[in-house]
């Protein structure tokens, strides 16, 4: 009996190092092929004046590959993303997981499953024939599908990742946490914000990762709402994002502009790569120097 359960272990940790190295394999052979295709456009052009023109006219007579206007873009979008998402995810989450009542928090979170079902080109759909007239008419531009829009339609397709995933790190905090914070006089919501939430909080910021994580990988809502044009990053004109530049041209490109696509492509990667690295140190950093 014994023998057999050492062997059933040994093969189902088989199996999911198999699955593990599969996964790890997956990322290398993406991250060689966007090295060895996106490093010769570099090379043609130049480092500096790739990453730091102003100007991207790929089908003009006398071409121009500047991408500055396009990372200004996605850094500024999915910050504006952010700080409007995390707030309304964040604050959701704590009513949903300890002060709604159990009718409330189903409903609640039956309809944030679907709000997370629903397909990024329905989004797009929505923001293009309701936000962009919204924002034209409200804000009395010349056109609603602007930088603004891209960044409302960005925080709400946040909102499922950093909701769900912070109610599952808000339930899982010991009650015995949240009574003796009660027993010692403190209030409920105080127990929620002090206690609670500070117990949960790499989950939470685990959520706002996967959050990060979606703004920056978009492209077929942002590219609907956004006007999907190569203009210098300003809050109420069309701009464009590193992904839908590539999703844009990539078609009808050839030449050293396919192979600039490919570049940006590598630069964004490295750009999301970077930045859960940067934030798996610190989030790591933090649990070692408990």
């Amino acid at each position: 009996m014994k023998n057999k359960k050492n062997i059933f272990e040994k093969t189902v940790y088989s199996i999911f190092l198999i699955l593990g190295l599969i996964t790890i394999g997956c990322v290398l052979l993406i991250t060689i092929y966007l090295v060895i295709a996106g490093i010769p456009a570099i090379r043609e052009i130049g480092l500096f004046p790739f990453l730091f023109g102003k100007t991207w006219e790929s089908t003009s007579e006398n071409p121009s590959y500047g991408i500055l206007p396009f990372i200004l873009t996605s850094i500024y979008g999915t910050a504006g993303a952010i700080l409007i998402g995390v707030p309304i995810g964040f604050f959701t989450a704590v009513y949903l997981a300890k002060i709604a009542k159990k009718r409330v928090k189903e409903v609640m979170q039956t309809a944030i499953s679907l709000l997370a079902g629903i397909p990024s080109v329905v989004y797009g759909l929505v923001g293009m024939l309701v936000l962009v007239p919204s924002i034209r008419s409200i804000f009395h531009v010349p056109d609603g599908a602007s930088l603004f829009a891209a960044m409302i339609v960005l925080a709400i397709m946040i909102l499922p990742s950093i909701i769900k995933v912070s109610i599952t790190a808000l339930d899982a905090v010991p009650k015995e946490y949240e009574d003796a914070s009660l027993a010692l006089g403190a209030t409920p919501i105080e127990t929620y914000f002090r206690v609670s939430v500070l117990a949960a909080r790499s989950g939470i910021a685990t959520a706002i990762v996967l959050g990060i994580g979606r703004a920056i990988g978009e492209a077929m809502a942002v590219m609907m709402v956004s006007g999907n044009v190569a203009n210098m990053p300003k809050l109420f004109e069309s701009v464009r994002f590193l992904t839908t530049a590539v999703a844009s041209e990539m078609s009808y490109s050839s030449g050293l502009q396919r192979q600039a696509l490919f570049s940006i492509a590598l630069v964004l990667f490295l750009f999301i790569m970077l930045m859960n690295a940067t934030l798996n140190f610190f989030l790591k950093g933090k649990k070692e120097r408990k």
